[in-house]
């Protein structure tokens, strides 16, 4: 049969540098040596829907989806399935994830608001996983214990929050929407630069396992762009998730999966994966200008962070200060620098400890966090600190390979959706048969106090490892509205760089007014608070704000693009705005006659 292919993208070569840990991460998503800036993304345009995703094939899943009258859920599910075979490194039904799913008002006369709701379908803890299980007898953490193998795979959650969205608002047949997937993995599709250099990256842990292998080398050499990878277990897989979706929970998927962790000294079992539940969980929002922000919220930090920095902002006008300008740049990574410190302590699975939401999110503890910041000197890492408990008790509500995809139907329903397999190849381990590549979402939680994880980040007791609790992760899927219609709808992959990534991405939109394609193109900088450096995007900055930013006392780094991003804005004209970043090889695909590419 014939392989399947898709359009040359421009800015296909790019690869990812994460120098802090001197090795490369898919999640991040970021350019090579040799592209210096980013080009402007391509502007797509339509008023009937609009889907963008990582990948072209994907992203024709979902618009495949639309064009047959489903709504967004239905091309959201769609282009997911599509996602696991054809970027099977960034994330896939061996993974989890977080989405948001928007729906407007069926009375505007009766002035309902739009409404948002929240899943959680994140990876879990097995029940037989321990605080300590990657520590060795002196205490010591176990080089890539939590990263490489069987041990590191938390229970899968991609299915069940897929199939558990589709039950409630899904339009067409759940079978139905698999079908682009399936055809990707039986027929085959090209693989691209991106693929290949993700996958030299892991080649040695790939090899090592012997089905990973035989699927996705070449006799252990890595596929080339323009070879065709035909995945046929995966094709079987997904034509039996199609028919019962409850099999990979209950069924042989799930037989096949608990079989091959229990030869290869994995944790997950039949009774993990019977006992899965996706959970509902209310959005975290607040305001910003006359926006209403819903992300969210905990076991991932993204919203209560994103919200903690914009409150920071408060009524600073950012885009007269201009989005370059050093004063800018040096407020906004105070702030950040204050917001991951106190996602060091407090941040954790809601189900198992007291995550302080309403006092991180609100606008007396922005302001009091706000005047420490001294506008021309940046303060060292070691001197912020996570806010004291007693401190924060004074404040109340006041009235990452992971990739993302976010797609508007006709009627403005919206999904925007952040999901993943933590590391590139996650474990690097297939189970066997099955095809489905495991994630290694295990080494989110804080494997031992202080320890940083695979993006630098620092956990404590809140995010230590408990039987089924979820890892803390930076997933930031956001929607705005405005007067209750949808404004815009974002996300990223990027491991710690979500939040920031996220961040600027709202803030190019709603406060610098660009259109979608500038938003997600502009350079970016991030700041996490350890290690204390703020990482500038190379070439997106001039040598005098570089300059200026160091004599303020900052550590700068300049990195290559990270953070592959994508948007939908719904304009004041009603028109829908859809843009892939354009540091990796997204695309958006509008329906409809209305739809052009600019």
């Amino acid at each position: 049969m014939p392989s399947i292919r898709y359009p040359k993208i421009k800015n296909q070569n790019f690869t990812i540098i994460f120098t802090c840990l001197g090795v490369c991460i898919s999640l991040f998503g970021c350019t090579s040596n040799s592209q210096k800036s980013t080009s402007l993304a391509e502007l797509e345009t339509s008023k009937q829907g609009m889907v963008v995703s990582a990948h072209p094939l994907a992203s024709e899943a979902g618009q495949l989806i639309l064009q047959k009258g489903g709504n967004a859920v239905d091309a959201a599910v769609a282009t997911a399935f599509a996602i696991s075979v054809v970027e099977p490194f960034s994330a896939g039904i061996g993974g989890g994830g977080f989405l948001l799913l928007g729906t407007p008002p069926e009375n505007l006369e009766n002035q309902q608001k739009y409404k948002i709701q929240a899943l959680d379908f994140r990876e879990r803890a097995p029940k037989a996983a321990t605080r300590n299980m990657y520590l060795n007898q002196q205490g010591e953490v176990e080089k890539r214990a939590s990263l490489d193998g069987h041990l590191a795979v938390g229970v899968p959650g991609t299915v069940a929050g897929l199939y558990t969205v589709h039950k409630y608002y899904g339009k067409l047949p759940w079978s139905e929407l698999l079908q682009p997937a399936i055809n990707y993995a039986s027929n085959g599709f090209e693989v691209s630069d991106r693929f290949r250099d993700r996958l030299e990256r892991r080649l040695d842990i790939i090899n090592k396992n012997p089905e990973a292998r035989e699927i996705f080398t070449k006799d252990g050499k890595a596929y080339q762009p323009g070879d065709v990878l035909i995945q046929n277990d995966k094709a079987q897989t997904l034509k039996t998730i199609a028919e019962n979706p409850q099999s990979f929970y209950t069924g042989k998927i799930a037989e096949a999966i608990a079989t091959d962790m229990k030869a290869n000294g994995g944790l997950i079992t039949l009774e993990d994966l019977k006992d899965y539940t996706p959970i509902w969980r209310n959005p975290v929002c607040g305001k910003f200008r006359q926006n209403k922000i819903c992300a969210m919220p905990p076991p991932s930090s993204g919203g209560v962070h994103l919200l903690q920095i914009l409150n920071i902002v408060g009524d600073t006008n950012l885009r007269q200060w201009g989005r370059k300008n050093p004063d800018t740049i040096h407020l906004l990574a105070e702030a950040m620098r204050i917001a991951y410190a106190d996602r060091s302590k407090y941040l954790g699975d809601p189900d198992f400890v007291n995550v302080p939401v309403k006092q991180l999110t609100s606008r007396g503890y922005a302001r009091k966090r706000r005047q420490e910041i001294n506008q021309k000197q940046a303060k060292p890492s070691r001197k912020v600190q996570p806010a004291a408990p007693e401190t924060l008790g004074r404040y109340i509500w006041e009235s990452p390979d992971t990739t993302h995809l976010t797609v508007v139907d006709e009627e403005r329903n919206v999904i925007s959706m952040t999901f993943t397999v933590n590391g590139s190849f996650g474990a690097g381990v297939v189970a066997a048969g099955t095809g489905i590549l495991l994630n290694n979402e295990m080494d989110d939680f804080a494997v031992a106090p202080g320890v940083p994880n695979l993006y630098g980040l620092v956990g404590g007791e809140a995010n230590a490892i408990t039987p089924e609790k979820t890892p803390l992760s930076s997933m930031t899927p956001v929607i705005v509205t405005r007067d209750g219609k949808l404004v815009m709808a974002a996300g990223a992959p990027g491991g710690s760089t979500i939040i920031t990534t996220v961040l600027q991405v709202v803030l190019n939109v709603l406060e610098y007014k660009m259109n979608v394609a500038e938003a997600v193109s502009a350079p970016r900088f991030h700041h996490q608070w350890l290690p204390d450096r703020l990482i500038l995007e190379t070439g997106g900055f001039s040598e005098a704000t570089v300059d200026e930013l160091r004599q303020r006392g900052h550590n700068i780094e300049m990195w290559d693009g990270w953070g592959n991003a994508n948007a939908v804005v719904v304009t004041e004209n009603g028109k829908l705005e859809g843009a892939a970043d354009p540091r990796g090889e997204g695309e958006a695909r509008g329906v409809g006659e209305s739809g052009s590419r600019e």
